[in-house]
């Protein structure tokens, strides 16, 4: 559910004119239509919680929704307001405040760590990869984005194994790929706890059941795709894994370099005899 607060509540009825049932200029039709865009189903029992008018279906909405699909649509709505002129002689103050309220509420990502979901080679087809990625959760449609999810996995996965000497191959599978990283990881000494190694040990399941959603449930071929919630529990599982091992990767290469600028400046001599 969003954390709009009393005050904040108060200050968008007022704006979007809720005191009589009503939401701005909208019909019935036009108000499903509107919150179609953002793929809401503002018609579906869930919203009538508080009552079928439209201002209690945006009411209940606000209570069952989360932060960022709500900013969403309330950024939305006062686009529209504008263009269509509905604010009138609204004062500019509570329009403008409105508008941050959006912006807070937009702030509040559904997806934790999307900004580790970046290309980490200067590959074009990586980055637009990565793109279309976060572009699906910005559009509140991981579902949609499964397919493009799992690409980017694999093309990640390569370009990080790559440089340790993993052999991939077209017909290896990317969870086997990821197991020897692992592995490779546990032999340089490079995870702290027990703990860590097990987590990773378990992506190495995760990305095997990953073909399957890509192949049966996602957009990749004619299929009927996973649902909401469970398509947003697995980008958030990926981004957070990637999270680390980018962080990982970083701080491995910085102690390869100090290691390296001490050797180059204690070269070591083995003709001293000790």
């Amino acid at each position: 559910m969003s954390d709009l607060s009393g005050s904040e509540r108060r200050k968008l009825e007022k704006l979007l004119g809720m005191g009589g049932g009503y939401v701005l200029n909208f019909s019935d039709r036009t108000f499903g239509d509107f919150f179609d865009e953002y793929r809401v189903e503002i018609d579906a029992e869930r919203y009538k919680a508080r009552g079928t008018s439209k201002a209690n279906r945006m009411r209940t909405f606000w209570d069952v929704d989360g932060n960022h699909v709500v900013g969403r649509v309330i950024g939305g709505l006062i686009e529209y307001a504008t263009d269509e002129q509905c604010f009138g002689d609204s004062n500019p103050l509570l329009i403008d405040d409105c508008r941050k309220i959006a912006q807070r509420l937009l702030s509040d990502q559904p997806v934790a760590e999307l900004d580790a979901l970046t290309a980490i080679a200067d590959e074009r087809d990586f980055e637009v990869v990565a793109e279309h990625v976060r572009e699906a959760i910005e559009k509140n449609q991981p579902e949609g984005g499964l397919d493009r999810l799992h690409t980017f996995v694999n093309k990640f996965i390569r370009v990080t194994c790559e440089p340790r000497g993993i052999t991939i191959t077209r017909d290896k599978p990317m969870h086997s790929v990821f197991g020897e990283y692992v592995k490779a990881l546990r032999e340089g000494g490079h995870l702290e706890s027990a703990m860590t190694e097990r987590i990773l040990k378990s992506s190495i399941s995760v990305l095997e059941a990953f073909n399957d959603v890509r192949n049966n449930k996602s957009l990749a071929h004619d299929n009927p795709i996973l649902n909401y919630e469970e398509s947003l529990l697995i980008f958030n599982h990926v981004a957070a894994s990637i999270r680390f091992i980018k962080a990982l990767e970083t701080k491995i290469k910085a102690q390869a370099k100090v290691a390296e600028q001490q050797a180059a400046r204690f070269p070591w001599d083995e003709s001293i005899p000790f």
